[in-house]
């Protein structure tokens, strides 16, 4: 459990850290940033994290997922300044996703395999988009 409690320490310095670069006394460039000015960013973030997968190098690997992981925190940033969401509710959001989509593991449904566990992934999100439509 000590491995949660720093990963959740250490994303709350992460936290504060973004709010200082795009505070009063920040960043000007950290400060101009939009979700359109970034796109480019996410972009070859995500592609070097690809990238680090294929090279099996792990500490490549481990820095490249920081980069994308700051992407996440960057946009939710902005989102919170503009008052439309925050990093707190995309991760409520992701974590109520997962627990949806896995009856499997916390509903007492049946998967015993890997195909019959992305079936139910599949059909819940298919359920759910129809469900958004209507």
């Amino acid at each position: 459990m000590q491995k949660n409690n720093d990963a959740a320490q250490k994303l709350g310095e992460l936290i504060k850290t973004m709010a200082a670069l795009r505070g009063p006394q920040g960043c000007k460039w950290d400060k101009a940033q939009t979700h359109e000015s970034l796109i480019k960013c996410l972009r070859e973030e995500a592609q070097e994290v690809i990238d680090a997968i294929e090279a099996k190098d792990d500490e490549n690997f481990k820095e490249e997922l920081g980069d994308l992981l700051l992407q996440v925190v960057f946009h939710s940033a902005i989102a919170a300044e503009q008052g439309r969401f925050t990093l707190a509710e995309v991760i409520d959001g992701i974590n109520r996703k997962l627990i949806r989509r896995h009856p499997h593991v916390f509903a007492g449904a049946a998967a015993a395999t890997p195909e019959e566990a992305l079936a139910h992934w599949r059909e819940i999100k298919r359920q759910e988009k129809a469900a958004k439509k209507s």
